[in-house]
């Protein structure tokens, strides 16, 4: 019996998660040249699942070529990629314990870039780069210009999407999340900074809402019943004139009638006029207002970096999970300290054991002591 909500095990469908930790997708800018998992893949996920986490998550997976934020972002457009994923999986279940999940994305207007620690800088198609895709033809700041999507190109989307969902299940994965968040492709149809269509998928809140909904209405439709399906919203655009928390109310109740099992609610990314109060637990708020208002699980995000500050957002109703990203790279047994802060048991790989507090002492003179008592 669990002494906390941190460490409860929790069920969204059929799929039992043993706590309430998720790892987040986490982009690693590691793929080969085609988006397939690499050796770097192995390692990062695979010491993840290890970690005590109950969920661990991919970094956000591009169903499309173009829906890359790098040419070095990890992708599942097609069969090609789906043994190295499952090597993947396989490698996480023989060694781990925690649940997988991938996360389906599209840049849209934001791919075409280098990798981070070569500053993000765009690129133009045939220039290393590509045409990227959007609802409108509107740059992001600092970005080359974007192709606006015509009804052909929001089929082809729509059927990247889901053919991604079903090459995540044949990958072995437990669960998938669409990612509508960050100013990527679906969010931006979303945010009046990206969207200026005046066709059925612009303009009013009713219009922007309806190509996201057609995609999620596609990917539950493939996704195995038995399997949880979530979305990671972005829950504001912290400007004036942007996406708003009200609409994401409206948004996730659209969501939830059709098959949304749980909503991670991050926020900004559409505008660099954003103007983001950053601190500990910041974007919690949103999760809460989400649950509360809409009744769907949430997840919440955003400098949780404490086991206390985790379990007062679970046991305040706030949220029914807490998602570290960062926070887990730089201290990747952040669910063992947990467990010990708490008294409460984790998972552990053998090999590891006598690495708990509890086995430290004397553990390694045992048998030696044990055979010295036989002897005597």
């Amino acid at each position: 019996m669990s002494k906390t909500m941190l460490f409860s095990p929790t069920t969204l469908r059929s799929v039992t998660f043993d706590n309430r930790i998720v790892v987040s997708p986490m982009g690693q800018y590691s793929a080969d040249a085609e988006g397939r998992a690499t050796d770097w893949h192995l390692m990062h996920l695979g010491h993840l699942a290890a970690s005590g986490a109950g969920l661990v998550f991919t970094e956000a997976t591009a169903v499309e070529p173009r829906g890359r934020v790098s040419g070095k972002c990890l992708g599942i457009w097609s069969d090609d990629h789906v043994e190295g994923l499952r090597s993947v999986v396989d490698f996480c279940r023989r060694h781990g314990g925690a649940k997988l999940g991938m996360q389906l994305a599209h840049s849209g207007r934001k791919g075409s870039v280098t990798v981070p620690w070569e500053k993000q800088v765009g690129m133009q198609d045939g220039e290393g780069g590509w045409l990227m895709a959007s609802p409108s033809a509107v740059a992001y700041p600092g970005r080359p210009m974007p192709e606006a999507l015509d009804e052909a190109g929001l089929a082809q989307v729509r059927d990247a999407f889901r053919d991604a969902a079903i090459r995540a299940d044949a990958a072995g994965f437990d669960i998938i999340e669409i990612h509508n968040a960050h100013g990527y492709l679906l969010h931006s149809f979303l945010t009046p900074f990206a969207n200026a269509r005046t066709d059925a998928y612009g303009g009013s809140l009713e219009n922007r809402m309806r190509f996201p909904l057609s995609v999620f209405e596609a990917v539950r439709a493939v996704w195995p019943e038995r399997k949880p399906l979530g979305v990671r919203i972005s829950a504001t655009d912290w400007a004036e004139g942007g996406w708003t928390p009200e609409e994401s109310v409206v948004f996730v109740r659209e969501l939830e009638k059709r098959g949304c099992d749980y909503i991670c609610a991050s926020s900004g990314g559409s505008t660099d006029k954003q103007k983001i109060p950053i601190g500990p637990s910041y974007q919690v708020p949103f999760a809460e207002q989400i649950r509360r208002k809409v009744g769907i699980p949430t997840m919440a995000v955003g400098l949780i970096t404490q086991p206390q500050q985790a379990e007062d957002i679970l046991t305040g109703g706030q949220a029914d999970f807490v998602a570290l990203g960062r926070g887990m790279l730089y201290n990747p047994r952040w669910p063992w300290h947990a467990a010990a802060q708490f008294g409460e048991e984790v998972y552990f790989p053998p090999q590891y054991e006598r690495s708990h507090p509890s086995m430290r002492a004397g553990d390694f003179l045992k048998p030696f002591r044990e055979r010295q008592t036989a002897e005597s």
